[in-house]
């Protein structure tokens, strides 16, 4: 990945996280990366659950909408990484885990789905 396409895209998370922290959520962590797999973009905490927020950024539609690049592959390495960070930060599997994708379009405007996907191994 290109150092700008890097730049750009942590711009794109620090808008996210800012969205989140106005909504009344606490930033736990940001790309957190245990080993091999995908980094978590965001892990925030709201009512007693970690929200686990991928970001996702696109210019226009011609690549299709931002939400759609989270699919089913990507969805299993996401849950595994919060797996790592559980494990990590010795948090119980009883503290409950939402999943989230945050949209960020060219326009500026922000799209937040709360509960995008179910835990998946």
């Amino acid at each position: 990945m290109s150092l700008n396409k890097r730049k750009m895209g942590t711009g794109f998370e620090e808008k996210a996280a800012a969205y989140l922290v106005e909504n009344g959520y606490k930033i736990k962590g940001r790309n957190y990366h245990a080993g091999r797999g995908p980094e978590l973009d965001i892990v925030a905490w709201k009512d007693g659950m970690f929200i686990v927020v991928e970001c996702k950024y696109r210019s226009g539609h011609s690549f299709g909408d931002p939400l759609e690049a989270v699919d089913v592959c990507k969805q299993k390495r996401i849950c595994r990484a919060m797996l790592r960070y559980y494990t990590q930060y010795g948090y119980s599997l009883d503290v409950p885990c939402r999943f989230d994708v945050i949209a960020i379009y060219g326009d500026g405007s922000i799209r937040h789905i709360e509960h995008a996907f179910e835990f998946r191994i």
